[in-house]
Order: structure tokens, then sequence, then C-alpha cells
């Protein structure tokens, strides 16, 4: 565990503050209802069972009396420890709390961040906190800017419906028409299923990109293994959410939606040879939407769109709107660009191109 950081460190804003218990965390997991399912106790356990961090949960007391967890996650040894919320291809992190977070407080959390004895830090919250984060950045924690998707769900599922684009009704009209089912659930079965399909993306993702499929394969599969699935359903119960459409009883695409009081879509997959011409992925995310609306989450992440002007083509049909944001790193010695020059030479080597 990480030792408990003093009290009064930054602007005397924080009053104690070191590892969280379980029982707080998971009370305001359920209380903050900006919270997505990343930031629970469960997902956590997901991630110590297929993702080799240990789990270093932090709790911070304001004067004020209220209270905020951040979900921290460590791997490494001694001083080479680096730490994340959440680790990489594992989501979105940063603080919950039992009050709205203010600039000043989170700019006093990020100070006592850095008296921890990590070799590095990095913080991937929520896009729709972007401006609060941006308001309380400290220096020497660099801002690496990111671009998602969200849907706003207020006002129901008829409210969310007006709001898509009319090519998105046509094309979801036409994959019921072609006869496309959707099944949900989290069952092993359908891991395997969604598994099968995400196999085949990464083969066509390599293709576009001019990657060795070898290359690829491994390097997917290393950051999405099918432990990491079964962990994940495990873990979340009912919070982790399989939509596998089919054509005459065949999986022909699939995507993964994690529900919460903010609902995630965080993969998908496709059979793009048995898919056709049918816009099965459109039926399938507005499967999800339907559920998450039914369910009170009050929003929809679509995820990183990054440069892809097609990815947010197709989100803006369902009304999702892009969101600016960034992800934060702090960092004692220069491991990041050690790390990027080492993945761009690797790019060169093997003629990658980014298809985007």
């Amino acid at each position: 565990m990480t030792q408990p950081i003093g009290p009064n460190a930054f602007g005397h804003l924080i009053e104690s503050s070191g590892p969280a218990p379980e029982a707080m965390w998971l009370n305001l997991y359920q209380r903050d209802q900006t919270a997505v399912a990343s930031q629970s106790p469960q997902w956590a356990q997901a991630i110590a069972a297929t993702g080799n961090y240990r789990c270093n949960p932090l709790y911070f007391q304001f004067a004020d009396g209220s209270h905020s967890v951040l979900p921290l996650f460590a791997r490494g040894v001694a001083s080479l420890r680096y730490g994340w919320s959440p680790p990489p291809a594992w989501g979105f992190g940063g603080l919950l709390s039992d009050e709205e977070i203010t600039a000043d407080k989170l700019r006093s959390v990020l100070g006592q961040l850095e008296t921890l004895p990590f070799v590095g830090l990095k913080i991937r919250p929520n896009p729709l906190s972007a401006r609060l984060w941006a308001e309380a950045a400290r220096p020497g924690w660099v801002a690496i800017p990111r671009s998602a998707h969200v849907i706003d769900l207020s006002g129901g599922l008829e409210a969310v419906r007006s709001r898509f684009r009319s090519n998105a009704g046509t094309n979801i009209r036409r994959a019921q028409k072609y006869g496309v089912e959707v099944e949900t659930g989290n069952s092993a079965r359908l891991i395997d299923e969604f598994y099968d399909l995400l196999e085949l993306s990464l083969l066509r993702w390599a293709r576009r990109q001019h990657e060795p499929a070898a290359l690829a394969r491994f390097r997917g599969l290393r950051r999405d293994p099918r432990s990491k699935f079964a962990a994940m359903a495990t873990h979340l119960g009912e919070g982790f959410r399989l939509y596998v459409a089919r054509i005459k009883g065949r999986p022909v695409a699939g995507i993964l939606v994690l529900l919460h009081h903010q609902a995630h879509y965080t993969r998908g997959a496709i059979d793009e040879g048995l898919a056709g011409e049918s816009r099965a992925t459109y039926l399938l995310q507005a499967t999800a939407i339907e559920e998450a609306c039914a369910l009170g989450s009050t929003y929809y992440h679509m995820g990183e769109t990054g440069n892809s002007a097609s990815l947010a083509q197709f989100k803006s049909r369902f009304g999702a709107v892009a969101v600016p944001y960034a992800e934060y790193r702090y960092e004692r010695l220069p491991l990041a660009g050690i790390g990027s020059f080492a993945r761009s030479t690797v790019k060169r080597v093997v003629g990658f191109r980014d298809a985007s």
C-alpha cells in the first residue's frame, strides 16, 4: 500500500489522505453521478486479476468535509514504480467525490501526488471533466491531447432518438430488414464470439495500416487477452454488457459497453465479410443506447476518436458530440519520450501507416 500523505501540504485544502478503504471507495463510486465503471473497485479487481498491476487507491479529505478517492494502479519495483489511473487500455480514471470537485481541490491533489515515490504518473480522466483538469494544471504535468465523442442521454430515450441524424435511423431500419438480430449478455459464449470477431478486426486494421498481421495480432491480443474480458464479466456482472449481432444465427459484429451512471462503449469488432451491407453496427449501437437510457445513465461515451473523420462521422450520427480532452502525465525521468522514440522507430521499420 502507498504510505499516507501528510495533511495540509498544499494550500491547506487537504486535511488528511492515505490508502482508501474499499467501503469508502465503493460508496463514492455509487454516489458520484459522473462515475464510469472503470472507476469501480470491481474494475480494479479485474485489473489485478489480469493486468499485473497493484491497486493503490488513495482517499483525500478536504477542509470543507468532502471526500474523494483516486483509483490508482502501480507496476514496477522500488524507485522504478509507475502509477496510472487507470492503466493503459483500461478506460477512464480520475477522482470520485461526494461533492463537486473544484479546480483548487484537484490542483491540491495533483500536488500531493507529486510527493509519491513513483518515477511517473499518468491520469486519463473522464472527457467531460476536461475544463476542470485544464484549470487545475500544475507545472510539471504534461497534457496529452485526445478527442472523444459523447452522447447526452438527457430527456429519455425518445429525446435521444430525436437527436439521431436521419441516416442513422435509415441504417437501423436497414439492419432490421436485413434480418440482423442482437443478443446481449455477459456469458462465456458471448465473450468467445466477440473475441473471434476481435481477432478478425485486428487483421483488418493491420491491412489498412500496412502493418504485418503477426505484429498487429500480437499487440492486440497482448493488450486485450480473452482473460481480460472474462475478468471484466466476472467482477462487473451486469455492468459488463456484450451486444452481438447475428445474421442467420452467425455472429457478424459485436460491441462491449460498460454500464453505470455514465455508460461507456469501449470495444467494437466486426466480420466485414459476413456483415456485408447489413449495417449491423448501427443496430448494435441503438440497442446499447436504449439499454443505457433504460438504466438511467446520463451520458453514453463512445470512446476515442482521434483524427479519424469516418469514425467521427459514424458517432455523430447518433447525436454524439466531439469532446476534446487531455490525458495528464508527470514524470521524474523522460520515460515517455524514450518510449515514443522506440515506437516510432518500429513503425518506420515495418512500414506502418496511420489509416485514420
